[in-house]
């Protein structure tokens, strides 16, 4: 299957997701059920790049009091003035090429956070990933990668993982749920790796029960099948299990985290595993040119920050919960999933996305509030979405006023 395109099957499990609702009737029967294998149907739209603002739009946004959205408002100057004098306060030395006492503390500091033996420094989460896949599909002679349809390997890296490194990607499952023990146990092809997003974003953020992901850990390990977890958004997991990061991570053979999506860090991530896998994912790094002349910069701005910021997570996840169940006690919208299970959620209304971006600026305007990146049509005519998180951009609001905000998109023009 083409990874750019759907099954008709999934896109009936995608349209499901909104029967029942105000917004789309309950078709008289219901939609098959999928097993993400059939033919491929004719191309299906990407989802909109919902994280992306044009540069006008990134200054109305940061002139704003409040957001639904983890943008740092911080001014870049003065952030950089806080990390210097970070660094200063510290008395943290310079690396070369990424080998320095600072950066190494921190990435055994992370690795044992997240229960593994070692981590490596990335400049980007793209790179650490790829060079993780590289390195399983090396030693299991086999190119296959198993992905959910909607992973940022399919939808958002221009293919490097086959183009780059010949890896061949085998989608598991239908659009509308994560990768499950079944899906690799019943996958038309054998199997060297399988890549699980932890938790899905184009799913508002959804996660395998504890009960699923441990069989989808053991499923794995008992066919020798190397389990990789896409961490991207792992942070804001850990409340949903009320488990250890290292116990959720437990079973998996490497994990990646980011440190600017929730973090706020300047950017970075880390790929964590054996010591052994990351002497490997070293030398790759230094291969694919991410050896930069000193990653100080990003490593400290994400050592900086991380434990404060993850000591909030756990009231942006109940802030998420009070106002997604406020959101969707209105019937012009629906909210995905539903209770939800981190501080990120979507919401599908009615419109037009060109119109309600035209609100949103209104509101941002008139009430200095920044209501969603963006509005992206889906597959479903007629029927718009929008990703919302909960964290410090909504500081100055209680829930209540929150809530207000967002509705204001409906209201007439």
């Amino acid at each position: 299957m083409n990874p750019r395109h759907l099954s008709r099957a999934e896109f009936l499990s995608l349209t499901s997701l909104l029967a029942g609702s105000s917004l789309l009737p309950r078709p008289a029967d219901a939609a098959p059920k999928s097993s993400g294998k059939t033919a491929p149907s004719p191309a299906a739209p990407k989802p909109g790049a919902t994280g992306q603002v044009p540069l006008q739009g990134e200054r109305l946004r940061r002139s704003c009091r409040a957001a639904f959205t983890l943008s740092s408002s911080a001014d870049a100057g003065t952030e950089l003035i806080r990390l210097g004098e970070w660094i200063r306060d510290q008395g943290i030395q310079p690396d070369v090429y990424g080998d320095g006492e600072f950066i190494q503390s921190f990435e055994r500091r992370v690795a044992e956070r997240l229960g593994f033996e070692d981590g490596c420094f990335m400049p980007t989460g793209t790179m650490g990933q790829l060079i993780a896949l590289r390195i399983y599909a090396d030693e299991g002679r086999t190119r296959t990668v198993g992905l959910h349809p909607s992973s940022h390997h399919v939808l958002h890296e221009d293919d490097s993982h086959t183009v780059l490194h010949g890896l061949q990607p085998v989608l598991l499952c239908p659009w509308s749920r994560p990768v499950l023990a079944s899906d690799v146990r019943d996958a038309r092809e054998r199997l060297g790796v399988v890549s699980v997003e932890m938790p899905v974003r184009w799913l508002g953020g959804q996660l395998p029960t504890w009960e699923q992901l441990e069989e989808l850990k053991r499923t794995c390990r008992e066919r020798g099948v190397k389990l990789h977890m896409d961490g991207a958004r792992l942070w804001e997991s850990q409340p949903y299990y009320g488990r250890s990061y290292a116990d959720i991570c437990r079973g998996f053979d490497s994990v990646y985290v980011s440190f600017y999506k929730m973090v706020g860090a300047l950017g970075g991530a880390m790929v964590v595993g054996g010591k052994d896998f990351i002497r490997t994912v070293r030398m790759w790094r230094h291969r694919h040119g991410g050896n930069i002349f000193q990653l100080l910069p990003y490593a400290a701005s994400a050592a900086m920050r991380l434990d404060d910021a993850l000591s909030r997570i756990p009231s942006y996840v109940q802030r998420a919960k009070s106002i997604s169940e406020a959101l969707a006690a209105d019937s012009r919208l629906v909210v995905l999933p539903r209770p939800v299970q981190t501080n990120l959620f979507r919401v599908f209304l009615r419109g037009d996305p060109a119109a309600f971006s035209r609100q949103r600026d209104r509101i941002a305007r008139e009430d200095s509030i920044w209501l969603a990146h963006g509005f992206s049509q889906t597959r479903v005519p007629g029927i718009v979405e929008a990703e919302l998180q909960v964290g410090e951009g909504l500081a100055g609001l209680d829930d209540a006023q929150a809530v207000r905000a967002f509705l204001r998109l409906l209201e007439p023009v």
